[in-house]
């Protein structure tokens, strides 16, 4: 069953962590000094929020797969949808290693399809792939 995801980037972390704290009735699952996730089941949502996208608002929605061919399914779905996709094998950002799928919608609103493999210890350093060249300096994942 795949879980829908929702990134915004925030101003003051502490301050957005007590409100969708209060807002979801649970704490964080993940929380580093830089971010903040959620891993709800109802509604069934990954929800993240960190520091570190250029300006404050929605960064990106998305699709989290639970396992490998689920999102290959997603990938197979983008490439119909007549838009450019980018796969990224093995991506480590947003403190996981993921394998994703990363298009935009034609609005201009980033979208990324993934898969979680593992955690890891660091934010990560790579960026989004498949987003305009203005987006990619924002948050990963």
């Amino acid at each position: 069953m795949k879980r829908f995801h929702v990134h915004v980037a925030v101003h003051d972390l502490k301050h957005s962590v007590r409100f969708y704290s209060a807002l979801f009735g649970a704490p964080p699952s993940v929380e580093k000094p830089d971010y903040a996730k959620w891993m709800l089941d109802d509604p069934r949502v990954n929800f993240a929020i960190s520091t570190r996208a250029s300006r404050p608002g929605l960064d990106h929605l998305g699709i989290q797969a639970e396992d490998g061919p689920e999102l290959e399914e997603l990938g197979l779905r983008l490439a119909q949808a007549d838009v450019a996709v980018t796969p990224q094998k093995g991506a480590a950002c947003c403190y996981a290693k993921s394998d994703k799928y990363w298009t935009i919608d034609p609005q201009g609103l980033a979208w990324e399809s993934f898969h979680t493999l593992d955690a890891v210890p660091v934010y990560g350093a790579d960026s989004r792939q498949g987003a305009k060249a203005s987006e990619a300096k924002a948050a990963c994942c």
